[in-house]
């Protein structure tokens, strides 16, 4: 290892000193990064420009490819939220609107990985079987979990388990500290796949693990995506990772060119270790998420540890991320069903099925938009939720409310203090017509909650990485945990009921006392809550 490399702190492996001021942006990568793209936004709007002088003698060939165009996205299968915004961006600015919707949509750059994703799903489909026992036996139990099972099986190799223990974690210290005691125990390989990695005292000491673990002889494979080294990490980070044996890749690198590559966005949260043990959830690998820092008042995270079988589908999820630029592929089986078919007798949270599934934005497919909206669908007494960000599309609104008007209790923790304020404001664009329709809401009032967890008539659950807002839910590479009578469901809803008597509730009479620019920048930026 090289002294200039490395440094520690407090007895925490860093890799990386300081440079995270304004100069180092402004004179760093990002200062690069935001002139080139500002240069190429000017280029393209100075063509359009150009075009446009011309447009008086061309007035009639607007008009009939105006109009056109405007039928073709009526007849699209858009969802109708995102068929408004477009509308009404056309009617803004016609013409030009209308070339963003085509340069957006031709997805320059993505039909490669779009094809390669396919390939693989398809290659390795075959390494993680569905349980033919399993299946009849949830067919048995549950007539509507088997149909959801089903389909989520449909989109990738995510079949539905049994035999295997989950242990849930209501904060991210306790999960912190239970990664670590596992990751001491490797002996064969560690996959760690994280949306936002920053040092500091928590990826330092798992740092230290990793580095420890590679002279033991474990391999330790890592994926973060390129918005770390946009806003957290500098671009040589990954050099860094593979100078102490650290298989390192970044997901998605932010370039100096417009494209839409920007929107697929890697926002899984997986660790596995020796494919017996994997954790899932919404916590990165950050101070924050583990209370070392006050970013925005106390962090309310969530996740959890599947141990057993199940773990296979995380491996497996990991695998395919970590071949989509691969030229020769893994050996799939030499890291698939490494985990005890038979939990120990002595484990007592067993029982019960888990699904374990990912989401991914470029197949059409959004899995984690509609298990939420079953859930929802097919609530019979209740269903709470713990979301960072509220930014739905109608349907979405629409099975929330339907639920609440069926009935069903439905409740909605939010932060009181946000991390974005521009998503606070569209969030509670929504409070209204949700209030009205009888949900319930509430503001976590110590701080930011970050969790992303559902919660339904002490049977089902799902924690994971996906957000209730356009990103998560259209275009963002997810994963969650699907969990169906198991002891650990009702650990779950223990901890929203606790979580709720931190929390202040909404009512409709509290919408009246909200700042009037909170109010016109949610009511402007809902018109393009689908593009953010």
């Amino acid at each position: 290892m090289k002294k200039e490399n490395s440094y520690k702190e407090n007895g925490v492996l860093l890799l990386e000193k300081g440079k995270k001021g304004m100069f180092y942006m402004v004179f760093g990568r990002f200062g690069i990064v935001l002139i080139s793209l500002l240069v190429q936004f000017f280029i393209l709007f100075s063509i359009f420009k150009f075009l446009g002088e011309y447009m008086y003698f061309l007035f009639g060939g607007v008009v009939i490819f105006n109009v056109a165009s405007f039928l073709y996205l009526l007849n699209t299968d858009n969802n109708p939220t995102v068929k408004i915004t477009w509308l009404t961006l056309w009617t803004v600015i016609p013409t030009l609107g209308i070339f963003l919707y085509i340069f957006v949509k031709l997805d320059i750059g993505h039909r490669a990985v779009k094809a390669r994703l396919k390939h693989l799903q398809k290659h390795t489909e075959k390494f993680v079987k569905d349980d033919q026992a399993i299946l009849e036996e949830l067919n048995r139990d549950n007539k509507e979990v088997a149909n959801i099972a089903s389909y989520i099986r449909s989109t990738g190799s995510f079949p539905a388990y049994n035999q295997t223990k989950v242990t849930y974690y209501p904060i991210g210290e306790s999960q912190f500290e239970e990664m670590l005691k596992q990751l001491e125990q490797a002996k064969k390989f560690i996959f760690l796949e994280y949306f936002i990695v920053d040092e500091g005292y928590m990826w330092g000491r798992i740092l230290n693990i990793l580095a420890q673990k590679v002279k033991e002889g474990v391999e330790v494979r890592m994926m973060y995506d390129g918005t770390c080294e946009f806003a957290r990490l500098p671009r040589s980070y990954s050099k860094k990772l593979r100078a102490l044996g650290i298989k390192c890749k970044v997901f998605s690198p932010i370039m100096p060119m417009v494209s839409t590559h920007y929107n697929y966005r890697d926002h899984r949260k997986i660790l596995v270790i020796d494919g017996k043990v994997a954790f899932n959830g919404g916590i990165n690998l950050a101070d924050e998420y583990i209370n070392r820092i006050d970013l925005f008042g106390h962090w309310k995270d969530t996740g959890i540890m599947v141990k057993g079988p199940a773990v296979d589908s995380f491996t497996l999820m990991f695998l395919e991320m970590w071949n989509i630029d691969e030229k020769q592929e893994d050996d799939y089986s030499k890291w698939i069903g490494l985990a005890d078919r038979q939990i120990s007798s002595e484990e007592t949270n067993y029982s019960g099925y888990v699904i374990p599934y990912g989401d991914d934005p470029l197949d059409g497919e959004h899995v984690g938009k509609l298990v939420y909206m079953d859930i929802l669908n097919h609530a019979e007494d209740y269903v709470h939720i713990m979301t960072p960000y509220l930014i739905l599309d109608g349907e979405m609104e629409t099975a929330l409310i339907f639920a609440a008007k069926r009935g069903v209790d439905v409740r909605i923790i939010l932060p009181h203090i946000p991390d974005k304020k521009y998503a606070f404001a569209l969030a509670k664009t929504h409070y209204k017509a949700l209030l009205k329709g009888g949900v319930k809401i509430y503001e976590y009032t110590p701080g930011f909650v970050h969790a992303k967890t559902f919660v339904s008539d002490d049977k089902k659950a799902v924690v994971g990485t996906i957000n209730l807002d356009y990103r998560s839910l259209y275009h963002h590479f997810e994963c969650a945990t699907y969990l169906y009578d198991m002891p650990v469901v009702m650990d779950i809803k223990k901890d929203i009921s606790e979580t709720l008597k931190l929390c202040q509730e909404v009512h409709l009479e509290d919408l009246k006392k909200q700042k009037l620019s909170m109010v016109i920048i949610g009511k402007v930026l809902k018109v393009l809550a689908p593009l953010m």
